[in-house]
């Protein structure tokens, strides 16, 4: 719909949004096609576990940037003059329509109306647009994602999706079996995984990495796992993180930029350590086994002194993708 044919100049979209699914943009969407301006307000007390303000707003202002999303850090205040208040004493603005799916929006639309009145003196009365009241053009329940978000996954946006989506890092000396685990892993969980930029690198380079290639590394084997997300499935499957650059940075350099080792300390869900219990297998870009065995006692210094914990995987590669799985289930 164009400007021209927008029927209000102003919408307001109310929700929980915990989380946000795809009921929830189709109410978006309509005020958009229907007003000039959607101003959307996320407001929910109590919280629920996984859906804090802070990632509701960064879900709305990532697939919605042309909407207005106010803070919601207001005192305490029943939900519709708190709403009131907000458009009013924190945006400066009224509104011509709210848009809902639920029974509540007439009387929130006479509340809203009242409250302008009250303040602004008599005008227009709100409207209330009733969307999809009856989900039959989304049959969603916010109630059933939240107890299942991974079964659920197609009622919601991958972006949104991917806030529910875990992370296990595998982290290993050379020639560990710690890749062979990562894609085996992925496989098995029907998920993806995010393979080593560094190692990628380094055969791409021959071997001729510089200082700043560190940094580079950490920030683009993140902004892959980032990428990734949306596509997994409960878990990502990450062969490796910053905390392996930070390791080659001061091996082969002496020292590591004060960033990665800011990267270094990126929280993953789960963390396996691959043992170095099978023979070396020189591939022409590894060490040797005493850098692998080196390596290795890094790792469980380096995880020790951080704090965190960890599962050490050994054996055959079956084993290892049993006790990758186990600790998984666990967690």
């Amino acid at each position: 719909m164009n400007a021209a044919a927008r029927q209000w100049r102003r919408g307001l979209v109310v929700g929980k949004f915990c989380p946000l699914h795809r009921g929830h943009m189709l109410v978006i969407d309509s005020a958009l096609a229907a007003c000039d301006e959607v101003i959307v307000i996320s407001y929910t007390k109590p919280e629920f576990a996984g859906c804090g303000r802070a990632l509701r707003e960064a879900w709305l202002r990532a697939l919605y940037p042309q909407v207005r999303v106010p803070h919601n850090d207001a005192p305490d205040a029943q939900q519709r003059d708190f709403c009131g208040w907000l458009c009013l004493d924190v945006l400066g603005v009224t509104v011509d329509a709210v848009f809902t799916s639920e029974d509540y929006g007439d009387g929130f639309a006479r509340a809203l109306s009242a409250y302008f009145a009250a303040r602004r003196g008599p005008g227009a009365a709100v409207k209330h647009v009733c969307v999809d009241r009856a989900r039959a053009q989304v049959a969603v329940s916010g109630t059933a994602i939240r107890a299942d978000p991974h079964a659920m996954r197609a009622l919601m946006h991958p972006l949104v999706y991917a806030s529910f989506v875990r992370k296990v890092c595998l982290l290993g000396g050379e020639s560990s079996g710690k890749t062979t685990l990562a894609a085996a892993l992925a496989l098995e969980l029907n998920s993806v995984w995010a393979p080593e930029f560094g190692r990628e690198l380094w055969i791409e380079k021959d071997g001729a990495l510089v200082f700043a290639d560190m940094l580079a590394i950490g920030r683009t084997q993140l902004a892959r796992e980032q990428a990734l997300l949306p596509h997994a499935t409960r878990w990502l499957v990450c062969d490796t993180s910053p905390l392996t650059t930070l390791f080659y940075s001061d091996a082969m350099f002496g020292h590591a930029d004060p960033a990665l080792r800011e990267l270094a300390a990126q929280p993953y869900d789960s963390t396996l350590l691959c043992a170095p219990d099978f023979a070396f297998v020189q591939d022409g870009t590894r060490r040797d086994e005493g850098f692998r065995q080196r390596q290795h006692a890094w790792y469980v210094a380096e995880l020790t002194r951080r704090g965190l914990p960890f599962t050490l995987v050994q054996g055959t590669p079956e084993q290892r993708l049993a006790q990758a799985c186990a600790r998984l289930a666990a967690t």
